[in-house]
């Protein structure tokens, strides 16, 4: 059975940082592209941050350009994302998801979500 389990997240003040990570079972994780997705109240699910599965290639929003960095360890079956100086309007439920390169770099509709990591930013 495939699964993926989020954890990391929680409050933090603005200005702060969290590791979120997505650990995976039921399939090893090596050839497939890893995901960060995000969905604030009353918005739209969107992509935060893509990694590769053969070179590493990386993508990132824009709004978290420079400041959150995804990862990967093929070893421990996990994918990361470390996120820092964050702002209140991180605030959102973070999905990490999984699938081949094409589902996720093209048509950013992947088929394994995980269930979810709430981050709030707040003072």
């Amino acid at each position: 059975q495939v699964q993926l389990v989020e954890s990391g997240g929680g409050l933090v003040q603005p200005g702060g940082s969290l590791r979120l990570s997505c650990a995976a079972s039921g399939f090893t994780l090596d050839n497939y592209a890893i995901g960060w997705f995000r969905q604030a109240p009353g918005k739209e699910r969107e992509v935060v941050s893509l990694i590769s599965s053969s070179d590493g290639s990386t993508f990132y929003a824009d709004s978290v350009k420079g400041r959150f960095t995804i990862s990967r360890d093929n070893a421990k079956n996990t994918g990361y994302l470390q996120m820092n100086s964050l702002k209140p309007e991180d605030r959102a439920v973070y999905y990490c998801a999984t699938d081949t390169g094409f589902k996720l770099w093209v048509s950013r509709n992947p088929n394994y979500w995980g269930q979810g990591t709430q981050v709030t930013v707040s003072s």
